[in-house]
């Protein structure tokens, strides 16, 4: 069982990208689980045609700890498991202890067992923070693989970098690796050269790139994956050259983070500075 973090900058398209993704490889025919780590709860909501699925610690508040795994699990497109984590009340407690909570719930309560059938674990994390509850999934091995969703922006390259210090940090311990960048393009000047060149000089590379389309917000209106929606449109293609690509990669790094110097002077030398 391959597990695996998405990792990006807030607002970057994450959420979108993982669970068009697992719309791709659910199609395969591989068995995949989707855990939201984010206290917003929209990791799943595409594949569950829009459900608002009742999360991991609003289950545990509501029902205290006697809970089943069918509590905190539904099926959605293609089969793909879905969970939350959910998030504390607002003002009350830390976002990262949902992810701390859920994930070894998840292990307790017997997701990840081979009865299970999984072939794929996502991790959907939110934005860029690498630090405490957000970290987990590259701590311990729950997580072998991250892939970061970027685009041409300055923050959003900026964020790629933190991460990529994170998984520097868990990387002996942990076991994590950097599986590569995806690009989902915000149509910025030279944007495919600038990660591809990005990537490079983080020892990886960039894995898609995956064009800005209307479609993904139609399809998303709609409550379901471009996949879903539309399974002839070439963007869901996309996707599924995305998932394919997920899939054969066998490129694994401890990624070389970049000093800021080194990444202003990336944005300068591709005219984004000027």
């Amino acid at each position: 069982m391959r597990k695996i973090a998405i990792y990006g900058k807030g607002g970057i398209g994450k959420s979108t990208t993982t669970q068009n993704t697992v719309a791709g490889l659910a199609e395969m025919g591989r068995r995949v689980m989707v855990v939201g780590c984010d206290p917003k709860a929209d990791s799943t909501r595409l594949l569950l045609g829009g459900l608002n699925q009742k999360t991991v610690l609003d289950t545990l508040r509501e029902e205290g700890e006697d809970v089943d795994l069918e509590d905190i699990l539904l099926t959605g497109f293609g089969g793909t498991v879905c969970t939350e984590s959910g998030g504390p009340e607002p003002g009350v407690g830390c976002a990262g202890r949902g992810i701390i909570t859920s994930i070894n719930l998840l292990e307790q309560l017997g997701a990840y067992k081979e009865e299970q059938n999984l072939e794929y674990v996502f991790y959907d994390v939110l934005g860029d923070v690498v630090c405490g509850g957000f970290a987990m999934p590259m701590r311990e091995g729950k997580a072998q693989e991250i892939y970061i969703v970027v685009s041409g922006e300055m923050m959003a390259m900026y964020a790629a970098n933190n991460i990529c210090k994170g998984i520097l940090k868990f990387a002996e311990a942990g076991g994590v690796r950097l599986g590569g960048l995806i690009c989902n393009s915000r149509k910025v000047d030279n944007e495919e050269e600038m990660i591809t060149q990005l990537a490079k000089r983080l020892g990886t590379r960039m894995i898609h790139f995956v064009p800005r389309d209307n479609m993904v917000q139609r399809a998303e209106i709609n409550r379901k994956t471009v996949i879903e929606y539309d399974p002839s449109h070439p963007q869901a293609g996309e996707y599924r050259a995305l998932a394919k690509k997920i899939e054969d990669n066998g490129m694994f790094v401890i990624p070389k983070p970049l000093p800021m110097e080194e990444l202003e002077k990336l944005l300068m030398d591709f005219g984004i500075a000027n």
